[in-house]
């Protein structure tokens, strides 16, 4: 299947590209989530004529992500949870928690923009994670786990 790119995406093509994806990828997560469109004629007319408000939009929202970027840039972000003598928790740390932690701290991030290499966090200790803002804008924050 062919589509035309409505925003950029990591490791497939920037906003205007029109890009080969395997059916089920297109059908199922590109064009409802409206990343993508099917790359008919008439589409990609109507694309060339959107142009311009489309690129307008997505810079936009790449501004929105890098000033985010800044205030979140070295943050320490407190999550406690109930742990062992040993420093091991009952129950670990997710992207939830730490998505839920951020809002408390007046941050709006999804729980699927925190990257978490390694899987949720078991022990007691400081982690250093990223935050996927945007495609082009990454934030490293340090997520400081205590027992309770």
């Amino acid at each position: 299947m062919q589509v035309i790119l409505l925003e950029k995406v990591a490791h497939l093509g920037n906003l205007g590209d029109v890009v080969r994806v395997k059916d089920g990828y297109g059908r199922n997560f590109l064009i409802p989530k409206r990343i993508a469109r099917r790359a008919t004629a008439e589409a990609v007319a109507e694309f060339e004529a959107k142009r311009a408000d489309l690129e307008k939009a997505a810079a936009e929202r790449l501004a929105a992500a890098q000033s985010q970027s800044e205030k979140l840039g070295g943050l320490r972000v407190p999550v406690s949870q109930k742990a062992g003598v040993d420093g091991r928790l009952f129950g670990s740390v997710t992207n939830h928690d730490i998505s839920e932690a951020l809002a408390k701290q007046g941050f709006t991030v999804d729980k699927a923009q925190i990257r978490m290499p390694h899987g949720s966090l078991k022990a007691v200790g400081e982690y250093p994670l990223s935050v996927s803002l945007h495609t082009d804008v990454i934030a490293e924050v340090v997520v400081v786990v205590s027992g309770e």
